[in-house]
């Protein structure tokens, strides 16, 4: 009897969570990390969000946190305050705060993450709580050290990492070290990638829908 009981629950938290996101499309923004003049990561978000936005599945935004001209993190308070100061602070919490999950294209440099990007993250925390993530990463080593990083970084933000990622040599996939062409198969690899960032973003969207009804004990 106990055991039919927890299955029917977990039946019913499927069930809601698939009703609560079947008519609110998920919002997911691809996220270019370096600000470096002459930067390969912009070809490659590019194809990135060339590829994403053929789907039906989700909405898909390009966004350059060069755009922003974040200073180095600059905030009296800590974010988990939420207690912001700086326009450019509010400016990018809304930007941030209007998507379901995302997508990082990072460099890799020095076996770590730009630190542009790490700084970005930093500013903001609960904007990035119970939301997905996936990553494309480029470098010498396909980057795949600086998505270790990432994945530590990511956790403590609250933000699910999905398994699926794509590692792009500069070797084999930029000709000269700078023009992107990437091999074939790796438009196979960001497909599984946003499937799995889609299904879990789903998942955790519905999951910050109902932590909203829930009332607040007076």
């Amino acid at each position: 009897m106990e055991i039919t009981a927890i299955l029917n629950y977990y039946a019913a938290e499927v069930e809601y969570c698939m009703s609560s996101t079947d008519q609110l499309p998920l919002r997911i923004a691809i996220i270019l990390g370096s600000t470096r003049p002459g930067r390969n990561g912009k070809a490659v978000a590019e194809w990135v969000y060339n590829i994403a936005r053929k789907r039906t599945d989700a909405e898909f935004e390009l966004v350059d946190i060069k755009d922003y001209n974040l200073p180095l993190l600059d905030e009296p308070i800590p974010p988990s305050m939420g207690q912001y100061t700086k326009e450019h602070t509010k400016t990018w919490a809304a930007k941030i705060n209007s998507f379901d999950a995302f997508v990082f294209v990072t460099a890799e440099y020095n076996h770590g993450i730009p630190g542009a990007l790490k700084n970005a993250i930093d500013f903001l925390f609960r904007e990035w709580n119970n939301k997905a993530a996936g990553f494309v990463s480029y470098g010498s080593a396909g980057g795949a050290r600086a998505v270790e990083q990432l994945r530590l970084v990511m956790a403590e933000v609250k933000v699910a990492t999905v398994r699926a990622q794509v590692m792009l040599s500069l070797f084999t996939d930029f000709e000269n070290f700078t023009n992107f062409k990437p091999a074939s198969f790796h438009e196979r690899e960001v497909t599984s990638m946003l499937d799995e960032v889609i299904a879990w973003g789903s998942a955790l969207k519905a999951l910050r829908i109902k932590q909203s009804e829930v009332p607040v004990a007076s």
